[in-house]
């Protein structure tokens, strides 16, 4: 039997997919192309990169061909984790960014080596059925002969064009007639398509050692980029352990730093030692347990986590116990503080998750970071290129500081949850640092108030702001608003379709078949069969 409630208390317009296969993202396109795959005859993973393939197509304004991505594989048996996240070029000493104190925040000068293509191959040559091919054709029809614009994505795409209209390549990609497309219009991208094809064909081998490689490096050279033929010739996608965290019962898996997984985790060890189920659900006391657990596991996530070749401190050490447990003393319930980071012992995006009838799951996300991310699209391919760059600090010491060669702070983190050794649930909540704050909020509802996935997503959320205010969905009890503030949290509410809050996917096994669901503040859908 299942361990959580089948009610749904929140207004939604969502109910969730009960299936033996299931795919969940973002975008509806999307899923069913994994959809497809399966009623192929394909496995989870095949379904999982015809998925991210079709998104960098129909959901451009938050990944692309030039994005980075992180998976999660539970593969019937155990889990495998699978960095692909790309490195910073050669060129990219501290020197090279002269007198600046803050990286930027697009442009040339924060395009890192591109990850997802790697991720895409290393995920089917280890778990794929289908010929790799395959799972480019629902991509490469939208590309070439167009698809429909989702509402969600234009109003996401009308309000970045202004933004990234003069970068390289940008307005000629994404701006036909020099406007973002509106809902309901149909949108093509041949050059995108030609591209697919090209990655298909060669699995990948183009856009790191030939056509494309050289397109991209030649395009860099030409329009103030420092990415050569060298830099991605010398990318690798890297298939890593993941770090994982025991909280009432179950286990949250995360990839490992560099990237933010890590905070969800100690923010849970946090959580371990103060009984959350004691305060109503969704009340002011609950949340404030939760936020100042999440506000000391970002303390120490800022501080410390980079690169693992240039961290102080080794990732366990944020997990140590006696070290949890002495953070987890710091929080005061009646009152909201400001937090330092701690002294440990010493040694953005879209999300999708498919999972088919043999046990298999993953859960799975790649992203340009912010929206179009650089906005430099490469003349004439269709790829846009992520501003994961813009991580890195500039602060001479940090363990994060830019450098040749190093991986930058990141915040994509896909999710997945375990009991008693055997797979339960795959998910994920894109949008930057709400991530790591959406993994906590899913688990405490899971596991501290029993809640089902759909209604665990429908939920009102909140989120720490990097000024240290509270944001608040308009949706969130009045009571609770009150309550936060009188114990000293700033909150701001925000309006209906506010974005701050990210958009999650979920897949939960149940025993027969599983249970799909998907976002209701985005385009997205969960499908099955």
């Amino acid at each position: 039997m299942t361990r959580f409630e089948w009610d749904f208390p929140y207004t939604s317009q969502r109910m969730p997919v009960l299936a033996a296969n299931a795919v969940a993202t973002s975008q509806p396109l999307a899923a069913q192309a994994g959809l497809r795959m399966l009623l192929q005859g394909g496995n989870a993973i095949d379904a999982i990169v015809a998925t991210a393939v079709t998104l960098t197509v129909v959901e451009p304004v938050m990944n692309g061909i030039g994005s980075d991505a992180f998976a999660l594989v539970w593969d019937g048996n155990r889990l495998h984790g699978l960095n692909a996240s790309g490195r910073a070029p050669a060129a990219w000493t501290p020197e090279f960014f002269g007198a600046a104190k803050t990286m930027p925040s697009q442009g040339w000068n924060t395009v890192t080596v591109p990850g997802v293509v790697s991720a895409w191959v290393a995920l089917w040559r280890a778990f794929g059925s289908l010929p790799f091919p395959a799972l480019f054709q629902p991509a490469i029809e939208y590309a070439e002969r167009g698809f429909v614009v989702s509402p969600t994505v234009a109003r996401q795409w009308a309000g970045q064009a202004d933004v990234f209209r003069n970068e390289p390549g940008y307005a000629q990609a994404f701006l036909p007639g020099g406007r973002a497309p509106v809902a309901g219009e149909r949108f093509s991208f041949p050059d995108q398509g030609a591209t697919l094809r090209d990655i298909a064909a060669t699995e990948g081998e183009s856009f790191y050692r030939g056509a494309l490689a050289k397109k991209i490096a030649e395009f860099a050279k030409r329009t103030g980029g420092a990415i050569t033929e060298a830099d991605l010739a010398a990318h690798r996608a890297d298939w890593v352990e993941p770090v994982s965290q025991e909280y009432r019962g179950y286990k949250l898996h995360e990839i490992p730093p560099s990237g933010q997984g890590i905070s969800a985790l100690i923010a849970l060890g946090i959580l371990g030692h103060h009984d959350i189920a004691a305060h109503a659900l969704d009340s002011a006391g609950s949340l404030h347990l939760q936020i100042e657990a999440m506000k000391l596991a970002f303390a120490d996530v800022y501080a410390h986590v980079a690169d693992p070749s240039a961290m102080k401190i080794h990732g366990s050490d944020l997990l140590d116990p006696s070290y949890i447990a002495q953070r987890a003393k710091r929080i005061d319930p009646q009152q909201a503080q400001v937090f330092g980071a701690g002294t440990p012992p010493g040694s953005g995006t879209v999300y999708l998750t498919a999972a088919d009838a043999s046990g298999r799951m993953v859960s799975y996300i790649q992203s340009n970071y912010n929206g179009f991310g650089s906005g430099v699209v490469v003349e004439g391919t269709g790829i846009s290129l992520q501003n994961r760059g813009s991580a890195f600090s500039l602060t001479p010491g940090h363990p994060n500081l830019v450098g040749p060669g190093k991986r930058p702070f990141h915040t994509i983190i896909p999710g997945f949850v375990t009991r008693d050794d055997d797979a339960v649930m795959s998910f994920g909540v894109m949008g930057a640092d709400m991530q790591p704050q959406g993994h906590l909020q899913m688990m405490v509802r899971l596991a501290d108030y029993r809640q089902n996935p759909q209604a665990a997503i429908d939920a009102p959320r909140w989120k720490i702001a990097k000024d240290g205010a509270v944001l608040v969905e308009n949706t969130m009890p009045a009571a609770t608003v009150e309550g936060l503030q009188r114990l000293g949290h700033e909150i701001r509410v925000t309006p209906r379709w506010a974005m701050d809050y990210g958009s999650a996917q979920l897949i939960h096994r149940l025993p027969h078949g599983y249970f799909a669901a998907s976002e209701p503040r985005r385009d997205g859908q969960a499908v099955g069969f």
